[in-house]
């Protein structure tokens, strides 16, 4: 079965990633289903639509948090995110898949950056990360075509950054229009990724 417009996806390792393995222990790190954060963000394609795609079946992807979600209603039922097709499948928009990994290695589609967010340097500042600063780590086709490459320095425009963790690392989803200045390989900054990552 296919979909005109979405693809269909299968969350990797279940709907939430809320367990953590320690030796020999499973730590439970959150029970509820309300808590963005804790929502498996990675699935693998199942099926591509009719209307064609550059992503290919079996790539794996990286997926808005709503997609595999489950929430209350105003009456206190447990729901289904509208993305729910059936048992372990769900439609996903093009403009919802922000990563995808193909040949390992992993490939932003139109529109959206992943960035390494960098420390403070201002011995005055409260901060640990310098704000709205960071090195690209994965850059859209608009960017590259720009001349943009990786461990290039960038600013982008204030609350227009999303954290996401994975792979042990916490990066930013930053959009292509949110990026307003190149400072290009400049090394003098060092990444910032928090212990608890």
């Amino acid at each position: 079965m296919k979909h005109l417009h979405c693809y269909i996806v299968s969350p990797l390792n279940g709907r939430y990633s809320n367990k953590k393995k320690i030796q020999d222990k499973e730590l439970i790190l959150n029970t509820s289903i309300e808590d963005h954060k804790f929502v498996n963000r990675i699935g693998t394609i199942i099926e591509t639509p009719i209307n064609g795609s550059i992503l290919k079946k079996g790539d794996l992807v990286i997926v808005h948090h709503n997609v595999f979600r489950r929430f209350y209603d105003v009456r206190g039922n447990e729901k289904n995110s509208s993305s729910y097709f059936q048992e372990d499948k769900y439609f996903c928009y093009y403009d919802q898949i922000f990563l995808y990994k193909r040949n390992n290695k992993w490939n932003t589609p139109d529109g959206f950056n992943f960035v390494k967010p960098v420390s403070e340097n201002d011995m005055y500042s409260l901060d640990k990360e310098k704000p709205l600063t960071g090195y690209l780590k994965y850059l859209s086709p608009h960017l590259r075509a720009l001349n943009l490459k990786e461990n290039d320095l960038i600013g982008f425009t204030e609350n227009s950054e999303y954290e996401f963790v994975f792979e042990g690392e916490r990066l930013y989803r930053v959009q292509d229009n949110s990026i307003d200045i190149n400072y290009g390989a400049n090394k003098n900054e060092i990444e910032y990724n928090p212990i608890w990552v």
